[in-house]
């Protein structure tokens, strides 16, 4: 997209009303999600013009949207409500004494629910070390594209020839990466992305990516009506058949949630996700340099978070300012995605200066 188009298309849908460089914990709602999406509905509701408070048609439309943007078919997409329903789905799925490798400090969504567990074997290494960690005793391999805390970026190249190597599967968590990094979701036997943060969709929009061979390692654990082949027909009792795609592992969709997240995604398609990237990294490359200027060294990198050790304690100050940005394991975290321009970049480095 010219960035012309980039800007129109963009100031069309945002208007924050600070300096908000705080996507990595939650993304603003484009306009279109909040009134043809989210407020649409509600009114709807409130004027019982929605037998069952939403629309399943639209449920699917939201997973073909997100299927196009990871590059798999809708068959391979299952939906849910968080990153840790589907990583639970997954962990249940692994036999007694199962080693799992997951980097140090992940976030709590993506290694929880195995650790939950009890009887799996956990090991916990470097970020930077997980292709040499894997060995043949390891059943999977989970972590996340982009670190939360702090912006690394993990070689996932590496990991994936690791794992395919020693037999492991992989689970690639991206959230953090997902609407602004180019994804093919189909080289990961899994793939977990909560879909409030860079996607911009509502809360309650969660997303799995299964390979046709993974699917059958899983159990659909959430087998009601959802997971059905034919919804309607399996109100009551056990359901008879379920659905023959990834739509099995579905568990039940928040309407509101999903009924936004389709505007969202089409919007993320309607720019493009590689526009989308040389934005967001340019803006946090500035940002890098600028600081670096100022005497704050950040974690190297080159993805759209950007994180200085030690800063955290500057969030209050950047808020009294109308600068939004997170604490996160004492870094100060700053995150950039399409509705910010250089002018909030050079905003937030004119207050650290101080």
């Amino acid at each position: 997209m010219e960035i012309s188009s980039f800007t129109q298309t963009v100031d069309a849908e945002f208007a924050p009303k600070s300096t908000y460089l705080n996507t990595a914990t939650c993304g603003l709602l484009p306009r279109r999600t909040v009134e043809g999406g989210v407020k649409a509905l509600v009114d709807e509701n409130a004027a019982g013009a929605v037998p069952g408070g939403g629309s399943f048609e639209v449920v699917d439309r939201a997973r073909a949207r997100f299927a196009g943007l990871v590059g798999v078919g809708p068959d391979r997409v299952a939906i849910g409500s968080s990153v840790a329903v589907h990583v639970g789905l997954i962990a249940a799925s692994l036999a007694q004494g199962a080693e799992v490798l997951v980097p140090e400090g992940e976030f709590s969504s993506a290694v929880g629910p195995f650790a939950a567990r009890g009887d799996l074997r956990m090991r916990y290494v470097p970020l930077d070390g997980m292709a040499e960690a894997v060995r043949p005793t390891t059943s999977l391999v989970a972590l996340s594209s982009v670190q939360s805390a702090d912006g690394r970026l993990a070689d996932l190249d590496a990991v994936r020839a690791a794992a395919a190597a020693h037999g492991a599967r992989v689970l690639l968590d991206a959230t953090q990466s997902a609407g602004w990094l180019p994804l093919d979701a189909g080289a990961y036997d899994y793939t977990v992305t909560g879909g409030f943060k860079f996607l911009l969709c509502p809360r309650g929009t969660s997303f799995l990516t299964v390979t046709e061979e993974a699917q059958e390692t899983l159990r659909p654990l959430y087998a009601g009506m959802m997971a059905a082949e034919d919804r309607w027909g399996s109100v009551y009792g056990p359901v008879e058949r379920l659905a023959g795609t990834a739509r099995r592992f579905d568990a039940a969709p928040a309407f509101l949630a999903y009924h936004g997240a389709e505007h969202s995604l089409a919007l993320l398609a309607e720019i493009g996700i590689d526009a989308v990237h040389a934005h967001n990294t340019a803006l946090a490359a500035r940002f890098r340099t600028g600081l670096a200027g100022i005497g704050h060294e950040p974690v190297p990198g080159r993805t759209a978070i950007v994180a200085v050790p030690g800063l955290g304690s500057r969030e209050p100050a950047l808020a009294r300012a109308g600068i939004t940005v997170s604490d996160r394991a004492g870094n100060l975290r700053a995150a950039f995605h399409l509705y910010n321009t250089q002018a909030d970049v050079d905003h937030a480095l004119e207050v650290l200066a101080d």
